[in-house]
């Protein structure tokens, strides 16, 4: 008779074996590539409960276990005033998945919510900054967002279309109002559709948006520019399949000799190509 195994464990399994190539080794890629991780940190994992989050904590678990690098994880919840249904989702999934996470509540759906406006840009905003107080207060040198393959080619194009520049979000970032304190991405080279796959196969439902904004206004999530942009990518793939990965990799080779502007990144100073023609 064959053992049966834990659920947490089948997903452990799954992610090194099922999964190896698209999620671990992509993953385990971008902490190497990008060099995420260092000898002696203390890490926040940052989880919110969806399946991009959850993922990456079952990975940095893993990776904890195994790696030649010694470093130190702990496995945090905001509760920004989730109603009572998605926070016992996310503590029931936590259980599943054998993650032993840390929850501490803020009022921040309260806030944005009286203070009108574009909630979502100033729930992003406080949520950061809880984040990075809340792990710092844990000895934490480190947050690890779940940002994807697919946020980093989306907000490039989101930038292009309505901001008028070209960025997008980086591997790795120092915290400017955070002194020591960093920004890791580590499944920055996964894609969502891997994450989508990974969850089906092992049965999961994770939470999906639990933003009380959305929740009383569903126009506004039919209405995001992010899924205008995702849309966009899909309908392109059906003429190149390899639209994407050739929109990612063109963010790690960018010719300035051929760009007519650009701004540096610290001091914000602009140039023209006109100074060098």
């Amino acid at each position: 008779m064959s053992r049966t195994l834990e659920k947490h464990t089948e997903i452990e399994r799954s992610i090194i074996k099922k999964f190896r190539k698209p999620i671990w080794n992509n993953f385990i890629g971008a902490v190497k590539e990008y060099k995420l991780i260092s000898p002696g940190d203390k890490i926040a994992v940052c989880i919110s409960g969806g399946k991009d989050s959850m993922l990456l904590a079952k990975c940095m678990q893993q990776l904890e276990k195994h790696s030649e690098v010694p470093f130190e994880a702990v496995y945090l919840v905001m509760d920004p005033g989730y109603n009572k249904k998605n926070r016992e989702l996310i503590e029931y999934n936590a259980r599943l998945m054998n993650i032993d996470i840390k929850i501490f509540e803020s009022d921040i759906f309260d806030v944005t919510l009286r203070a009108g406006g574009s909630p979502c840009y100033l729930c992003a905003r406080m949520r950061r900054g809880c984040l990075y107080s809340k792990a710092k207060s844990l000895g934490c040198n480190k947050i690890a967002l779940g940002h994807h393959f697919n946020d980093v080619i989306e907000t490039v194009l989101m930038s292009m279309m309505y901001s008028s520049e070209i960025k997008t979000m980086l591997p790795k970032l120092r915290s400017t109002n955070f002194e020591g304190m960093e920004l890791i991405r580590p499944l920055y080279r996964v894609k969502e559709k891997d994450i989508i796959a990974f969850a089906k196969y092992n049965g999961l439902e994770f939470l999906q948006c639990a933003c009380k904004f959305t929740e009383e206004s569903t126009q506004k999530e039919d209405l995001s520019k992010r899924k205008e942009i995702k849309s966009l990518i899909e309908y392109i793939k059906t003429q190149n399949p390899e639209a994407d990965d050739n929109i990612f990799r063109s963010l790690h080779n960018v010719n300035l000799a051929a760009l007519p502007g650009w701004r540096e990144r610290d001091s914000g100073e602009v140039h023209s190509f006109t100074e060098d023609y």
